[in-house]
């Protein structure tokens, strides 16, 4: 039943990248802009700006340029898993977003992961003492931490690690640039650190990644918190919980039943904003100049790099099909109530 539960998906999914292909090479030819333009600059002569197009291929129709892109009838192309080459750097994009990806999902992995074990005692503690000082506290965070914008909090936090106390690193990126960062293997630099040896580097990037992953910490584990409260209270007031309470089970007992139908919500909503952060964690990368995947589609927009803008959009949705597709499976594993279909 998994098994063509997951078939299903992985069909479906493959359907919306192509309906996403096809949307966004028409979309991006329709922006107002002139991509030819932005690279020979405004002054170019007649015969350099009909050269720069034939170079990029925007002297071809609109269709013979989405068969090229796709690959169709030609040995290079997206069929073939080539992402073109990007219009500023003439880099292969794929190995340019292989470069920023990694990054981006080292900060969001870390900054998730230590939002979880914040918040979910948190919520379940407030849950557990409705009205009381807790509960105030958790309700007054939530609109706080969520109510002004990530970079603020992060220009905050530099200001107060950095600038005052001086216990947090410069915001020069993801290692000192006196050290050298180590090998790529994996692309996550703290584990390329551990595989290399390096525990020099290692720790300094640990401190690196402090302040961004506070910032994104401080602004996700507010809506974390809330979803976790409100799931508990919803648990608690279930019939299986009265239940067991009636039954005299003790009350770690019964808070272990409600957390496991009050997780599964928590995690959805997790999943949805790690994907949504993969490209929101932008204005974060650009404070502490991380260089992830976040601040390449900024420069590849106001470029008008369609290569890159068309191959970060895609790497993005497919990496968000497959983090909802791992939500469903480990939803059902949670609560037996779920049924593949």
């Amino acid at each position: 039943m998994i098994r063509r539960f997951v078939a299903k998906r992985l069909l479906t999914g493959a359907l919306q990248m192509l309906g996403l292909t096809l949307a966004v090479f028409f979309l991006v030819r329709l922006l107002p802009a002139d991509p030819v333009s932005r690279l020979v600059g405004l002054n170019a002569s007649p015969e350099a700006y009909k050269q720069a197009q034939r170079s990029l291929g925007l002297d071809k129709p609109v269709m013979v340029q989405l068969m090229d892109y796709l690959g169709i009838g030609s040995e290079t192309g997206l069929l073939q898993g080539d992402f073109d080459v990007s219009w500023v750097t003439s880099a292969p994009v794929l190995a340019e977003i292989g470069a920023s990806l990694p990054i981006t999902l080292e900060l969001l992995t870390y900054s998730f992961a230590v939002t979880l074990l914040f918040a979910v005692p948190v919520g379940v503690a407030s849950a557990a003492n409705p009205g009381k000082a807790v509960d105030k506290f958790v309700f007054f965070y939530g609109l706080f931490g969520g109510s002004q914008p990530e970079f603020w909090w992060g220009l905050l936090f530099v200001l107060i690690f950095f600038a005052n106390l001086g216990v947090a690193p410069a915001p020069l990126g993801m290692i000192s640039p006196l050290l050298s960062a180590p090998p790529k293997v994996t692309g996550f630099y703290t584990l390329d650190a551990l595989i290399a040896g390096d525990f020099r580097a290692f720790l300094d990037i640990l401190q690196h990644l402090m302040l961004p992953v506070l910032t994104m910490v401080f602004v996700l584990s507010g809506p974390v918190i809330k979803m976790v409260r409100q799931s508990m209270l919803r648990a608690q007031a279930s019939d299986y919980v009265l239940y067991a309470n009636a039954a005299g089970l003790g009350r770690k007992t019964v808070t272990r039943y409600a957390m496991r139908a009050a997780i599964a919500p928590t995690i959805t909503l997790v999943g949805i904003l790690y994907g949504v952060m993969l490209g929101g964690a932008v204005l974060v990368e650009s404070v502490f100049s991380l260089g992830g995947i976040g601040q390449y589609a900024v420069r590849s927009v106001l470029a008008f790099d369609y290569p890159s803008i068309q191959g970060i959009v895609l790497v993005i949705t497919a990496i968000s099909l497959l983090i909802y597709l791992l939500l469903d499976i480990l939803y059902a594993i949670i609560d037996p109530r779920v049924v593949y279909t």
